[in-house]
């Protein structure tokens, strides 16, 4: 057996680590500061959970986009290209890519039904009571630490093989600098910090393809790979590949793999919290097309990094620098995800190791930064302010969201040490989340989907599901295989046997025990109760910091006077009269009340472009559903086609020619969409540098619409049903009255 020696130094992969790891919390703590300063992004709880709610379409495709590239994303895709051939990758790409873009129809029913939530959690407590929020709170936490697991043991792996560095100290050191800019910047720096991990990981790609199929001396072109695959092929063909063939797309292993994936990532995208936190903090109008444009661009990426580098690591298996030549990969390093690794090291030296690592990293952290805002949001909204703290204020949530944070962070390196240790590799973990946690997925559709489903469907669907779904799994590995182990039950059989169990018995379930128990219909008007948090008392404090000046009670009551006969007479302490005034005019923008005609022509408005992005989305939904499962792969399934050699180059060209197109939407548009707050921010900071100050304090008096606190105070208003009546509740006018 051959062994997969470190080509790198330990203090590469620390430095890795560690040094990018302290550049990304600077940067966004440096970003966190400048966005409070000169846009007036304070993070409150509210804020550090939903970003205001006002994110827009670029920002939150790459926010998918980079939350849906796991490490297992780059090394499981490869893999599967590696022992499958061209169906292989396909199947992790089409498996993976089709939730994603179903999801907007999810996000889009949020935004109509539960305009105010914060978590998928709150609507199921809304809803079904607490039978059915503990239950669900199970399967959302679940979610969140299998995913977690997979990305630090992953990512350990493959750090371990490359430099030799100590998996414990990487599934440690792996979350300190994600857990550091999440802790200053909530989700908005999750977001910004997923933007500039997708544009690294989409160059490296890049890089990649054209040196596999452009530049290298090694391979070079599109039909050197082909030709090497196809020798590849001879010397150890494909098992249930048409004539053992790589280039072809009737595979009966992906086949398999491809409802595997499809069933689990349907669990990991509707059951995890990170994904209904970008739907809740995007704007109504970038919920449908940034999910949609995300799936879209992510897509892409596995299906050309596999077919890279899958291929590659076949066409040069044969070579000395293979790092275990003369031996193939065992299938222990394939399935630990060593595939993508050895490729790179073979084709680009230690610069592709480098790459490998930088990609591996960028991978992880940005996943994990949304498991991180995902867990401190449902624990925070979910446990502390349900079942700890009813009445606790802007102030003790976000300290909750920090806690959470933490202890997680910790909690999950410890628990991946032990899957690492124990031999439970990346490929087992992502094959049995399914399995685990897909029965949750229908229940939690028809919450915001079909009135009717009653608390007993809801609550006893997902637990008999997943139940049934372990002994099926079990009972197939033993009838198939005598012996229960971790190889005999990651085989494909029991694995397919145990999700589309888990995925479809629900539907048996949900209906039977909806009509048996009564039908619960629904009143949709319940969910938009669910409440927004009161950010009175930390957007005044914190505004009190950025000016530098207090707000005691005597200039509160100044604030709240109508003569300016009065105001003259009393005592004004304050050191500057400016920073007094732009703390007023933010509040005074802040407590004005909107027109309750406006707000309800903007909210029908509004409502008539959800309806309308809802029905573009079902569309979508049943066109790239049968466009990626069905009218794409399956008539070469069917005919068992072998790829020509222009066959496959044109694919090739297409895959580079997608993922130009990927790049532009998540890396391009999000800074033209964003052009307005990054010019306005590099104005401010001009005048700053420049000593001109007053200039910023002036524009911001002048311009108080323009300020995202103000902006997102006054959506809150327009969407707050008690003040659409007339009542105001929880009005900021509270700071200013002792």
């Amino acid at each position: 057996m051959g062994e997969f020696k470190p080509i790198l130094p330990q203090g590469a992969g620390y430095a890795i680590i560690l040094g990018l790891g302290a550049v990304f919390a600077f940067g966004m703590v440096l970003i966190t500061y400048m966005l409070r300063r000169y846009q007036k992004e304070i993070i409150t709880a509210e804020e550090f959970t939903t970003a205001g709610r006002t994110v827009k379409t670029g920002l939150v495709a790459a926010a998918v986009v980079s939350s849906w590239i796991w490490a297992s994303t780059l090394l499981t895709s490869v893999s599967k290209q590696y022992t499958g051939g061209m169906f292989g990758g396909y199947s992790y790409s089409a498996g993976a890519c089709f939730q994603i873009i179903a999801f907007a129809i999810i996000a889009i029913k949020t935004k109509q039904k539960a305009p105010n939530a914060h978590t998928y959690l709150e609507i199921v407590k809304a809803r079904y009571g607490t039978p059915g929020h503990l239950t669900f709170l199970f399967y959302a936490l679940a979610t969140n630490i299998l995913v977690t697991a997979m990305l630090l043991t992953s990512g350990s792996a493959v750090f371990s093989d490359i430099t030799g560095m100590s998996p414990i100290a990487s599934c440690f050191l792996l979350p300190v600098g994600v857990v550091v800019y999440t802790l200053f910047g909530g989700i908005k720096a999750t977001f910004l910090t997923d933007y500039l991990h997708t544009i690294v990981i989409i160059i490296i790609v890049l890089v990649f393809s054209f040196k596999v199929f452009a530049t290298s001396d090694i391979l070079g072109s599109p039909g050197k790979v082909y030709d090497l695959v196809r020798e590849a092929a001879k010397r150890h063909p494909v098992e249930g590949n048409a004539k053992g063939e790589y280039m072809t797309m009737s595979s009966k292993t992906s086949g398999i793999f491809l409802v595997i994936n499809l069933v689990g990532n349907f669990g990991t995208v509707f059951l995890d919290n990170g994904y209904w936190n970008k739907a809740i903090s995007a704007s109504p109008a970038a919920s449908m097309p940034g999910y949609v444009m995300g799936g879209l661009s992510w897509f892409a990426i596995p299906c050309l990094i596999s077919l890279t580098m899958g291929f590659a690591c076949l066409a040069v298996e044969t070579s000395p620098n293979f790092p275990t030549y003369p031996d193939a990969l065992t299938s222990y390093q394939v399935s630990s995800g060593l595939v993508l690794p050895a490729a790179a090291i073979t084709v680009m030296g230690k610069g592709g190791a480098v790459a490998t690592l930088l990609m591996i990293f960028m991978a992880i952290t940005s996943a994990m930064s949304a498991e991180l805002i995902a867990v401190s949001s449902v624990y925070t909204y979910d446990i502390y302010r349900i079942y700890i703290n009813p009445k606790a204020r802007g102030k003790q949530l976000i300290v909750s969201s920090h806690m959470a944070c933490i202890v997680f962070g910790i909690a999950m390196s410890g628990f991946s040490i032990g899957l690492y240790e124990g031999g439970v590799n990346v490929g087992y973990l992502y094959e049995i989340m399914g399995i685990i946690i897909s029965s949750a997925v229908l229940p939690v559709i028809l919450t915001l989907c079909w009135k009717q489903q009653n608390v007993i469907a809801a609550v006893a669907s997902p637990i008999l599901g997943t139940g049934l779904a372990i002994m099926s799994w079990l009972v197939c590995t033993k009838s198939l295989f005598t012996n229960l182990t971790i190889d005999t039950t990651f085989k494909d059989y029991p694995m397919l046997t145990g999700n589309v169990v888990a995925l479809c018995s629900p539907a048996i379930f949900v209906p039977i025990l909806t009509y048996l128990f009564k039908p619960q219909n629904f009143d949709w008007e319940i969910l938009k109760t669910i409440s927004r948090v009161d950010e009175t008392e930390e957007i005044t404090e914190n505004l009190e910091t950025i000016e530098g000046v207090i707000i005691n009670d005597t200039e509160k009551n100044l604030y709240n006077s109508s003569s300016a006969d009065e105001a003259k007479d009393v005592n004004i302490n304050v050191k500057n009269e400016e920073k007094l005034q732009a703390v007023t005019t933010i509040m005074s923008s802040i407590r004005q009340e909107p027109n309750l005609r406006d707000v309800n022509q903007e909210l029908e408005e509004e409502e008539l472009k959800l309806a309308k992005g809802l029905k573009v989305a079902y569309f979508l939904c049943i066109f790239f559903a049968l466009a990626f499962l069905i009218v794409w792969p399956m008539p070469m399934y069917g005919s068992r086609y072998i790829f020509s050699k222009k066959f496959f180059t044109g694919w090739v060209v297409v895959m580079i020619i997608w993922i130009f197109i990927s790049a532009f939407c998540v890396c391009v548009y999000p800074l033209y969409e964003g052009r307005h707050g990054i010019y306005t921010t590099c104005r401010g900071m001009y005048w700053d540098l420049s000593g001109q100050t007053h200039k910023l304090r002036e524009w911001q008096n002048d311009n108080p619409e323009e300020l995202h606190v103000v902006r997102s105070q006054i959506s809150a208003k327009i969407h707050n049903p008690i003040s659409r009546l007339g009542h105001v509740e929880n009005n900021l006018d509270d700071i200013i009255e002792s």
